[in-house]
């Protein structure tokens, strides 16, 4: 896979939740098939006004694959295709419809800072883990 066909996710840059999801995701991303950008990095806003994304109705996990991008509980369970281990498994969410899934989403998204917290600026990645951000 070139570098032009990873798949980009981007992702609240201040949320701990969405932090840790990330080294979560980089840790299970054998095929090296991911690539990262914080929503509120300059990379990031390049892409979603390339993407003309609405960031007041979607503003935690985005996934970005060729010209097209998902949102919410379809971008998790994409994501979540690509992983080592089980966790392509659920995947199979994919079948409950857009609104029930994107409900459990939203509550979890609307909450995230007050559950998990939140940072004063974004992750610096390590320098190893450097390459995998955009």
């Amino acid at each position: 896979m070139t570098e032009n066909q990873k798949k980009i996710i981007l992702f609240d840059g201040v949320c701990n939740l969405c932090n840790g999801s990330v080294v979560f995701i980089i840790k299970r991303d054998k095929k090296d098939v991911f690539r990262f950008a914080a929503i509120q990095s300059e990379e990031g806003q390049k892409l979603i006004k390339q993407y003309a994304i609405d960031t007041s109705k979607v503003d935690s996990i985005l996934l970005l694959d060729g010209a097209d991008y998902f949102a919410k509980s379809t971008a998790a369970l994409m994501i979540a295709r690509h992983l080592k281990g089980g966790y392509p498994l659920l995947y199979g969410f994919i079948i409950l419809p857009v609104f029930f899934r994107n409900w459990v989403y939203d509550i979890i998204a609307r909450n995230r800072y007050q559950w998990f917290g939140k940072k004063e600026s974004c992750m610096i990645p390590t320098p190893e883990l450097k390459g995998k951000f955009l």
